[in-house]
């Protein structure tokens, strides 16, 4: 359902000229005395060299302001200009999230009425929002795809009952359980052997009978916990419980899947959408570094998907696409890629790989607009924002999952 084209690999020339210039900057200024100099450029703070991290929230919400002014219109619709100008449910999911890490409950308002009123059909409470909508081939604009997406589902939920905890507005966990409740009885199936298991929409993902396509970037582990402790009768404590062991069974070099067959019979292999792990599955590297290292599955999930970390001891940045069954990589990934790493690396102590995805940042950082990248891209500036808010602590998860934003004193 989601996919992501994938970038052509840049020429042998091209590559090793940007390398080259990487380097040569990073040697000038630190000729000068100082990586202040380095990390003061494109906008980005000099992280601590213990931590790695610094609670900031400037850098944030520069690139969040930013991020309004090239992909959020008036109404609340989030634009994905890469595409033609469509709106996705997931796009609506993250500005949703990434308003309420803002405090800004205005524009909370507006995504959640754009996305209730468009996607929803009046109601995130009583439908599954569609995941696609756009302008039709008869010049109309309305939903292109009804299907749901079960990532963006979640999100949602788990943000609406995250915005009722912390700004006291019971209306929004109202909202968020029973959205939940209706995840829970269209988008989770229960597998015999492995339990319930979110699969990625409400149609086109049971394949055979017994068979399930799944998709692992689709289970962020601290919003599984924050359900699971909000709505404790649900199915999203043994989802949480056996992510684990989902991300390792399915991680078999290290490097997890975009998407992934299943059945009782054959066990985990490879789906019909092919042996990727790419634009889909950079996620669960950004889920897994931004999971709260208290939390018991976190470095479970983090060993399991270690392929990456080994990758980039040797490399400078990361693949575009690697193959799950082989562990094969190949190409050289977008800058979101390297912004969704930080906190992966972070988790792992590899203070070189991060410096080195840190001076990509700087080095593809567009002063003029505020984003990565000379034609900042939609998806990549969402992967900078999860991280980036966790490296400057304006997104941090308790060990039961509960959203701590930086202006949150930590509220029950």
């Amino acid at each position: 359902m989601h996919t992501w084209e994938v970038l052509p690999e840049p020429t042998h020339e091209s590559r090793i000229k940007r390398i080259r210039d990487w380097f040569q900057l990073k040697t000038r200024l630190m000729g000068m005395g100082s990586l202040a100099m380095l990390f003061a450029m494109g906008g980005c703070a000099l992280l601590p060299a213990g931590k790695y991290s610094s609670p900031n929230p400037a850098p944030w919400y520069h690139l969040w302001s930013s991020y309004q002014a090239r992909f959020i219109d008036a109404q609340g619709r989030v634009i994905d200009w890469d595409d033609g100008g469509v709106t996705t449910s997931e796009g609506q999911s993250y500005a949703l999230f990434f308003a309420l890490v803002a405090n800004n409950p205005a524009l909370f308002q507006k995504i959640l009425s754009w996305t209730q009123d468009n996607l929803a059909q009046g109601s995130l409470a009583a439908h599954l929002p569609a995941w696609r909508w756009g302008e039709r081939p008869n010049k109309t604009w309305g939903v292109l795809d009804e299907n749901s997406a079960a990532d963006a589902d979640l999100w949602i939920a788990y943000t609406l009952i995250q915005a009722g905890r912390l700004w006291d507005r019971n209306s929004y966990t109202a909202m968020g359980t029973l959205l939940a409740k209706r995840i829970n009885q269209k988008e989770v199936v229960d597998l015999k052997g492995l339990g319930p298991m979110l699969i990625p929409g409400n149609r086109g993902f049971h394949i055979a009978p017994q068979t399930y396509v799944f998709n692992p970037s689709y289970l962020p582990l601290p919003v599984l916990e924050g359900l699971a402790h909000a709505l404790p009768h649900g199915p999203w404590y043994a989802m949480a419980e056996h992510l684990p062991a989902f991300i390792r069974a399915t991680s078999p070099h290290g490097f997890t899947p975009d998407w992934v067959a299943y059945s009782p019979t054959k066990g985990y292999y490879e789906a019909p959408q092919g042996p990727s792990s790419s634009y889909n599955a950079i996620r669960v590297y950004l889920w897994a570094g931004m999971s709260n290292p208290e939390s018991a599955g976190t470095q479970r999930i983090l060993q399991s998907i270690s392929g990456m970390s080994r990758y980039l001891k040797s490399h400078l940045l990361p693949p575009v696409d690697e193959n799950w069954l082989t562990g094969k990589p190949s190409g050289t990934g977008p800058v979101g890629f390297s912004a969704a790493l930080i906190p992966y690396l972070t988790q792992k102590e590899m203070k070189k790989a991060i410096h080195n995805q840190w001076l990509r940042l700087n080095a593809d950082y567009d002063q003029a607009n505020g984003l990565y990248g000379k034609m900042p891209h939609y998806y990549d500036q969402n992967l900078a924002l999860f991280a980036l808010g966790w490296v400057y602590h304006t997104i941090r998860f308790n060990p039961k999952g509960e959203l701590q934003p930086s202006w949150s004193t930590g509220k029950p």
